[in-house]
């Protein structure tokens, strides 16, 4: 700091220390570090790995989207917030829908029933159980999501519970329980999603 002041009294500039050190500061902000070349040569590496990657990631959506257009689980892409990926995981964890029941059976699989604790006649539900498959629950919460975030019915729900003090897991499970139950009817029915009927 004292040689940038004495660099500029010697030019007939008087610079105090704190502007002195707001100016050296910047500099040290804009001016190109000694290992510059470096890191714009692992930038480069690292946009060229991700142009790559995103390439990979369509061609991945397409096929999935051919795959899911064909599946029972086609009707599902009607929904609002509910793609390719969202649809394509979903059938992915419920595999052959003949084989649920009932939508109960399938939110039951997924491990987000509450588990049940009895004692002295008495019944009380706890935390979610995680019993059962862990990839059909997360398709489950993310079909939730994809709800919550794009369905004005779904969306009016969410702030009724948020209003009623629940906190965010309670919800996401609210949610998720909604739309295992429009999935599962809509799979079943093979009919393209009616905001009326879920509203």
């Amino acid at each position: 700091m004292s040689r940038f002041i004495r660099f500029a009294a010697a030019r007939g500039l008087q610079v105090r220390r704190p502007v002195a050190e707001r100016l050296v500061a910047a500099a040290r902000d804009v001016l190109p570090p000694a290992d510059a070349a470096v890191a714009r040569q692992v930038l480069a590496a690292d946009l060229t790995l991700l142009a790559d990657l995103d390439t990979q990631i369509q061609a991945a959506e397409t096929r999935m989207a051919e795959l899911v257009s064909t599946s029972p689980f086609a009707p599902l892409l009607s929904v609002p917030g509910w793609g390719v990926v969202r649809v394509g995981n979903y059938g992915a964890a419920v595999g052959d829908p003949a084989r649920w029941p009932g939508h109960r059976q399938l939110y039951r699989a997924s491990g987000l029933s509450p588990a049940q604790y009895e004692s002295a006649g008495r019944r009380r539900d706890g935390a979610i159980s995680r019993e059962g498959s862990v990839q059909l629950r997360r398709a489950l919460i993310d079909l939730g999501i994809g709800l919550w975030l794009q369905d004005p019915a779904a969306k009016r729900y969410g702030q009724t519970l948020r209003a009623r003090g629940k906190k965010g897991g309670i919800i996401a499970c609210a949610m998720a329980h909604r739309a295992n139950k429009i999935a599962y009817a809509m799979v079943r029915d093979q009919t393209s999603y009616q905001p009326e009927r879920w509203a």
